[in-house]
């Protein structure tokens, strides 16, 4: 065992002159028996294969017995080292050699094997791949669709197809949690988009997170894809797993899809996340809330004491949270602020905070035939969204009309605080033609909205007559384009047929009004007179039961 220096000096120290045998136990060594045995042929002159699986072994235990070249030349050590560079050259050796670090980790830490690894595979990751022709992935020797021989990734025949940005994505999605973190790191710092790494993390956390993946029951930990060769891992596993996805997402907006975002918080909730962890979910769905779909909103109630089907609290802090930002958007971009404080039409944050208005008014239709969502709920969760960020008012209108049916117990103070979140001038013409005939409404919200299409109406007869004028007074100086007296007659026909049937609409909508006005009124006078007889019959009862004299 000449060319190892720990086994020269291990054999010098317990030999003896007797020339009794020497026995060496050697249990701390990297790579066990089977890395000795490919060390001993070696030794003996054996030819070795050295490979991208056994490579690290190899070198580690090299290191172990102090193969350097100081006990023969072209020792272990510099062989491994010499192989190790054409392994790095090389896309899928490098991550094979990645892999086989975990089974001898400290002593590959000790030598800098892992960082080695890694460092490659980021700058493979980060490059340009229709520039540089490395294999990205697979076997060195394969061959192509057309049926042209592939040599180490490069064709002999055309130029290679292009690869996409997420050619590395599977790859490495079979790495380590501790591996896999150190890899996206050494990403970030190399400068690799972060969109790209978004990509690589939703990749890695559907391949270990079979909550992620599930389509219709949540509350259901064992249900995962069909097809699926991933073992479900324990869940303290999937939790911090779950945690350390959150904490590698890039913090740029908009970078992470937020369905995703809406998947991650749903499993955290499931598996019992820390809360810094649900809580940075929520702030970042909060932040591209105008992004999400209806269907990811609706997050079960998972807690232990149920009161809501939906996790009412749970939107309403993302919505807190878009609207924080929302408003310290807008007050750093003070040009768009008018005097009343709302924005100007047109504006990229009006776009944004009227979607989210739509998602809201959405949102509180779904969950308003939930008998136990409570009144003080509902109204902060509607009262969230500004007016202004309500162009129309038929979703809150259409959400308000469900949960007054859901809760007919409400009082008629609750009935008409509810109906105060709805703009009736922002009604359309068929939600204020339901509204006008909505008996779950409080009178004065009829009588509102009935006088609000009045003046609508009002508006569009005086169009009429401005337009009937114009038709009678207007002179066009072209001969091909001036009408003639027949058809100015018949427009100004048509006008007249039209305001017509307007005024009679508008004398409909009035008496209307004072039908409901009457009846309001009768029923306030009956239902006091039947509280007065109802007062008067005890007092009768006992003047008539007085004591005997």
């Amino acid at each position: 065992m000449s060319r190892s220096g720990l086994l020269e000096k291990r054999i010098g120290e317990f030999s003896s002159d007797d020339g009794s045998p020497c026995v060496l136990q050697l249990h701390d060594m990297p790579g066990g028996a089977k890395a000795f045995e490919l060390i001993a042929n070696f030794c003996y002159g054996v030819k070795m294969e050295l490979t991208a699986m056994n490579v690290v072994g190899l070198r580690c235990a090299a290191e172990y017995l102090q193969m350097t070249e100081d006990f023969g030349e072209g020792n272990l050590i510099a062989q491994t080292e010499g192989f190790l560079n054409e392994v790095f050259g090389n896309w899928a050796d490098t991550v094979k050699a990645l892999k086989t670090c975990e089974e001898v980790l400290p002593f590959a830490e000790e030598i800098h094997m892992v960082s080695r690894c890694i460092n490659s595979l980021a700058m493979k990751a980060c490059a340009d791949t229709n520039l540089l022709n490395w294999p990205v992935s697979g076997s060195n020797n394969v061959e192509s669709s057309t049926g042209t021989i592939l040599w180490n990734g490069i064709s002999t025949a055309a130029r290679p197809l292009p690869v996409g940005d997420d050619w590395w994505y599977e790859d490495v999605s079979f790495l380590s949690l501790p591996l896999y973190r150190r890899l996206i790191q050494a990403v970030e710092i190399g400068g690799m988009k972060p969109e790209r790494i978004a990509g690589s993390l939703m990749f890695y956390a559907k391949r270990y997170l079979p909550l992620l993946n599930m389509q219709s029951s949540f509350k259901d930990t064992n249900h995962t894809n069909p097809g699926s060769t991933i073992s479900v891992p324990p869940e303290a596993d999937q939790r911090a797993l779950l945690e350390e996805i959150v904490d590698l997402l890039p913090n740029q907006k908009g970078v992470t899809q937020t369905k995703f975002l809406l998947r991650l918080l749903r499993a955290a909730m499931i598996l019992h996340a820390s809360p810094s962890c649900r809580e940075n979910l929520e702030k970042r769905v909060g932040a591209q809330l105008d992004q999400a779909l209806l269907e990811d909103l609706l997050i079960q109630n998972m807690g232990y004491s149920v009161e809501t089907l939906y996790d009412i609290e749970c939107f309403q802090r993302i919505v807190d949270h878009f609207m924080s930002m929302d408003k310290a958007e807008a007050a750093s971009s003070s040009p768009c602020i008018v005097e009343e404080g709302q924005l100007m039409e047109g504006t990229p944050s009006l776009s944004s905070i009227t979607m989210v208005a739509n998602l809201v008014d959405a949102y509180l239709a779904d969950a308003a035939p939930d008998a136990n969502l409570k009144f003080p709920k509902f109204q902060s969760l509607a009262a969230s969204i500004p007016d202004y960020a309500r162009p129309l008012a038929d979703g809150i209108y259409r959400a308000i009309d469900i949960y007054l049916k859901a809760h007919p117990w409400l009082t008629d103070s609750e009935r008409e605080q509810i109906c105060r979140l709805m703009n009736c001038q922002k009604l359309s013409l068929e939600a204020s033609t339901h509204a006008a005939q909505n008996e779950r409404l409080p009178l004065r919200v009829i009588v509102q909205v009935l006088f609000f299409e009045q003046l609508r109406l009002r508006t569009s007869i005086s169009g009429w007559f401005f337009v009937s004028d114009n038709l009678e007074n207007s002179q066009n100086p072209n001969a091909n384009l001036a009408l003639t007296a027949q058809d100015r007659g018949a427009g100004i026909d048509d006008v007249r047929e039209c305001l017509s049937e307007l005024e009679k609409e508008c004398q409909t909508m009035r008496m209307e009004i004072q039908k409901l006005v009457k009846t309001k009124r009768g029923w306030n006078i009956f239902c006091r007179r039947k509280s007065e007889s109802k007062n008067s019959k005890p007092s009768k009862a006992t003047s008539l039961k007085g004591p005997p004299q």
